[in-house]
């Protein structure tokens, strides 16, 4: 709706929901009558995302792929089948592909380099004498991350990280907008437990500062498109001869180097390219595929143990290195096991929807259940049921009650129930007399797998699992614009050092005292008049 004057207009969430369905029918409309190639790059030439969704075959020939040489040969047998290779590129210990002799060929090699790491390790800190920023005993207390990183998967990487407990100084400007507006939902769900300083990039005695920030980090992180922090006088070459031990981490879209480095991406985008898109889908389409940012997360949790990797080379070497990965690669990777069926044997993937596309199981999918009752509406419920032995399609048998059409000899087999013309309706005509979390529990008692598909509300309310471990919890501290907010801990579970420190992402500037003195020693005064002059903002 249109508010009165200077009162900020605000559509109504139905009105939104119409416009959007809307918009979304004008472009299918406009997209139909273009040649989805000629598309793809006009897009890109105009620095929009746009993503060409691909099936594997076209992805095993992608001339960005290529040019990188991304593509590895792993031994097999006699000959060679080519593959996925890492998604990161480190500049002093690169990835290498080690030999492989067969089961148990390479014990005695093992046992030697267990050996060996036993009796180098050592338990230094980062930097032997620092002090750190919060008075916690967390893993990595006393690192020191400079992040320059927006939307997802770069700031997903330095929230495991400030998690464990590094000093995460997140570089923030007011003028952010969309997923990267400081005091929107988004930010503040993937920037806790950083501090945040706002530096104006424009001006050179911010640059400067800047610099002195990078050369005393443990670790510098951007996912910028290549070239960003060059320009401002702070990449990895003018830094690492004041800070040799400094990791720099880039986590462009395409990586630096080779015809599409300068392309847009989102994770949507690097789905469609990688054939994500085309191989979750289902018969018969293409316009389906993840329904949100999974290459995001995946990319991050590559970032944050690349950055581990450098770090534990570091302590070794004394050296610091530059980091290059490309998220597209990242979500290429995931894909490997369609490309290594394509290099090996010519095959290409197609989307199998809920069946397996390289094992024989059955029954293998989602199934329609009871729903929950209202005056209103009956709400559509489901359970994911995967039997992956025989023996686990009999327990199903009996779980349902060892029905006449199961006992059919067809059946009998994987191959026989994943032919079945009627297994899927038989079970799922099961399926809709109950209730899906009783299907689920019924199943699991008797070792067959299965799984409620949960919508948000059930895993925020009802989950008994979430709820025992207490994964999603109201934060303790309210945030200052947003209010009450609510978080997931961290999966992971450290017993000497406990990783329970939750706290609320920082609104920009609101910490620019505490870390120019922390990592610079600059006074109060001395960053109140940098605020003052615009060059802290």
């Amino acid at each position: 709706r249109r508010g009165e004057p200077g009162e900020r207009e605000e559509a109504e969430p139905e009105h939104r929901r119409d416009y959007v369905r809307r918009f979304m029918e004008v472009l299918r409309n406009w997209v139909s009558t273009r040649d989805v190639e000629e598309l793809f790059f006009e897009a890109q030439d105009h620095h929009a995302p746009y993503g060409w969704v691909l099936p594997i075959d076209e992805v095993a020939q992608n001339p960005q792929l290529e040019a990188r040489e991304y593509w590895v040969d792993y031994p097999t047998g006699t000959t060679t089948v080519r593959g996925p290779g890492a998604p990161y590129r480190f500049s002093d210990t690169p990835w290498r592909l080690g030999s492989y002799g067969g089961v148990g060929a390479d014990t005695a090699a093992v046992e030697q380099l267990a050996e060996v790491w036993c009796r180098r390790a050592s338990p230094t800190p980062v930097r032997p004498g620092r002090q750190s920023a919060h008075d916690d005993d967390r893993p990595l207390v006393g690192l020191r991350i400079l992040d320059f990183t927006h939307v997802l998967a770069g700031p997903f990487a330095t929230r495991v990280l400030a998690d464990l407990g590094a000093d995460v100084v997140k570089v923030v400007s007011a003028v952010r907008t969309g997923p990267n507006a400081p005091d929107g939902a988004y930010y503040v769900t993937w920037n806790r437990n950083k501090r945040a300083l706002a530096l104006d990039m424009s001006h050179a005695e911010s640059r400067a500062v800047c610099k002195r920030l990078a050369e005393a980090a443990d670790v510098v992180i951007d996912n910028f498109s290549v070239g960003v922090l060059e320009r401002w006088g702070i990449g990895y070459d003018a830094v690492n001869r004041g800070n040799p031990g400094v990791v720099y981490v880039q986590m462009s879209g395409m990586g630096d180097g080779g015809p599409w480095s300068g392309f847009v991406t989102y994770a949507p985008t690097i789905h469609a390219l990688a054939g994500l898109t085309h191989l979750t889908s289902v018969p018969g389409r293409q316009d389906i595929g993840i329904g949100f940012s999974y290459n995001d997360h995946c990319a991050g949790l590559h970032g944050a143990f690349a950055i581990l990797a450098a770090l534990e080379a570091r302590r070794h070497s004394g050296r610091g290195q530059r980091i290059d990965l490309a998220q597209f690669e990242v979500g290429v990777g995931l894909a490997g096991p369609s490309l290594l069926d394509y290099f090996a044997n010519g095959r290409v993937a197609e989307p199998t929807g809920n069946k397996l596309p390289y094992d024989c199981a059955a029954p293998h999918g989602c199934y329609p259940c009871a729903g929950a009752k209202s005056e209103a509406l009956v709400d559509e419920r489901w359970v994911a049921i995967a039997c992956m032995t025989d023996g686990q399609w009999q327990a199903l048998r009996r779980v349902m009650g060892d029905p006449v059409w199961a006992r059919s000899p067809e059946l009998a087999t994987a191959e026989g129930r994943a032919n079945s013309a009627d297994l899927e309706a038989n079970v799922a005509n099961w399926t809709r007399t109950l209730a899906a979390m009783a299907v689920m529990e019924r199943c699991q008692a008797a070792g067959v797998p299965a799984g409620v598909v949960q919508t948000g509300a059930d895993m925020g309310d009802t989950d008994p699992q979430l709820r025992r471990s207490g994964f999603l919890f109201p934060a303790e501290e309210p945030h200052p614009v947003l209010g009450q907010t609510y978080a997931d801990r961290l999966p992971l579970h450290f017993e000497d050092t406990p990783c329970n420190v939750y706290r609320r992402a920082r609104r920009v500037g609101e910490d620019n005292v505490a870390v120019l003195a922390d990592w610079l020693g600059m006074t109060e005064e001395g960053v109140r008049q940098g605020e003052e002059l615009g060059f802290f903002a």
